[in-house]
């Protein structure tokens, strides 16, 4: 079997509905949202952090903008890299913003893995800083790999089911818990020592992380029923759903544990919620929806990742190395999202893994914002002002998050530049040395003057 004829059957037209689409989507948005982002923007902003879900929730819908106009002009498997690739050509921004995704949504899977191992030693008592974290979170990532080697739609069904599952008992745990408490008011006055202006746009940025999944649902363009209209769709209703779980779980939380509290179970805050409300068997149930949510999380971005991955590596933008291995290159880019995962899981603790998903992936927004406005936005209908806001809003957010990191965490601020310099170098140097044929580059979109 030749290697085109194997990737025809890794993306197959109308293999996924609308349904799938948005529970790929909201199966990283949820997971990585609810679970573990709820303590550590707490630790930032104080009782504010439900505002601070608001506040990323309004910068996500002007982000969202240029991806769904982007996917009704142009569906396509490879989402983001084929977006980039339009504004820019086939060049080295478009391969090191691509880049930046792909890692941005590789530390994503990472982050859902590592908490899937916190909530789910809850069962046990063991505390969370246990090596077992990790070792569960390899586990994750390793089973969602056989998974993630079966059709389209096993992997659909599996993230649907899942996704039903999660997002109504988070519904459920929401509600019950408003109910449950003695007052649903936050007191917007207790905020940590350390909160200030600063702190809230730094906890933004965090939010931006719970709700970026969205743009998993990109990567699914050329495999989703009626792509130019239902990627866009899929993308809305996902920012939607989460816009309404997590603002009734972040006030479900506030109104059922101190400040302090949620501070103190920063990692897996829901479950710590769940005991004074109802009792141990809520966090039974708790620990339980997270583990379901994590794993159709990691599910789901495994799948859009390594996608991103092989259409990269067929516009020649990246190198490529089959390393022995049989199949098409999208099985060999799974496994490299894998491995990759596996190494970021077992050797960063979540904190970390945040901040350096949101520095890498809001630079990457930024720059997709800048090439539509720069030379696409007459092809695609785009409103310019909409695409300024959402630069402006985005260098605000990037600015405050990296500043909180420097002044608390420099090392991680350290450590992703570093990154980004590594593949700048490295992209600069393959394309130099590698340059793409005629017969194989697609040029620029050429825009109306």
């Amino acid at each position: 079997m030749n290697q085109n004829e194997e990737r025809t059957q890794q993306y197959r037209k109308d293999s996924i509905t609308l349904v799938g689409a948005v529970a790929l989507g909201t199966g990283v948005m949820i997971g990585a949202g609810i679970f573990a982002l709820t303590g550590q923007m707490a630790e930032m902003t104080g009782s504010l952090f439900p505002l601070a879900f608001l506040s990323a929730a309004v910068i996500v819908t002007f982000s969202a903008y240029s991806y769904v106009k982007m996917s009704n002009a142009y569906p396509s498997a490879g989402g983001i890299a084929m977006y980039l690739q339009k504004a820019y050509g086939s060049t080295v921004p478009t391969a090191f913003h691509s880049l930046l995704m792909y890692f941005s949504m590789v530390i994503a899977q990472s982050f859902l893995a590592r908490t899937f191992g916190t909530y789910t030693l809850q069962l046990f008592g063991i505390d969370d800083s246990s090596l077992w974290v990790p070792a569960l979170g390899a586990g994750l990532l390793l089973a969602a790999f056989l998974i993630n080697l079966s059709a389209n739609k096993m992997i659909e069904g599996v993230a649907s089911v899942l996704g039903v599952i999660k997002i109504g008992g988070i519904v459920l745990f929401g509600v019950v818990g408003v109910v449950v408490a003695d007052t649903v008011e936050v007191n917007f006055s207790s905020v940590s020592s350390d909160a200030s202006l600063t702190g809230f746009i730094g906890a933004t940025a965090l939010g931006i992380l719970a709700f970026k999944g969205f743009t998993t649902i990109t990567n699914s363009g050329s495999e989703l029923k009626d792509p130019h209209r239902n990627v866009g769709r899929a993308i809305m209703i996902s920012i939607a759903l989460c816009v309404v779980i997590y603002t009734l779980v972040g006030f479900s939380v506030a109104s059922n544990l101190s400040l302090p509290e949620i501070i103190e179970t920063r990692n897996y805050s829901l479950a710590a919620a769940a005991r004074p409300a109802l009792g141990e068997y809520a966090v039974w149930f708790t620990v339980v929806l997270a583990m379901l949510a994590t794993a159709g999380g990691v599910i789901a971005s495994i799948f859009a990742v390594s996608r991103m991955l092989a259409m990269l590596t067929d516009m020649k933008l990246v190198p490529h190395s089959h390393f022995g291995m049989p199949g098409s290159i999208q099985k060999h880019t799974l496994v490299y999202t894998v491995v990759l995962g596996l190494l970021l899981t077992l050797f960063f603790d979540l904190t970390r893994i945040a901040a350096m998903g949101i520095i890498f992936y809001l630079i990457m927004d930024i720059a997709v914002h800048w090439g539509i406005l720069r030379n696409l936005r007459h092809d695609i209908n785009a409103s310019p002002s909409i695409l300024i806001v959402a630069i402006i809003l985005d260098l605000i957010v990037l600015a405050g998050f990296v500043w909180t990191k420097i002044v608390g965490d420099p090392l991680v601020v350290g450590i992703a530049g570093a990154v980004m310099l590594a593949i700048l170098m490295m992209e600069i140097l393959f394309l130099r040395y590698h340059p793409i044929e005629p017969n194989n580059k697609t040029q620029k979109t050429k825009h109306h003057p």
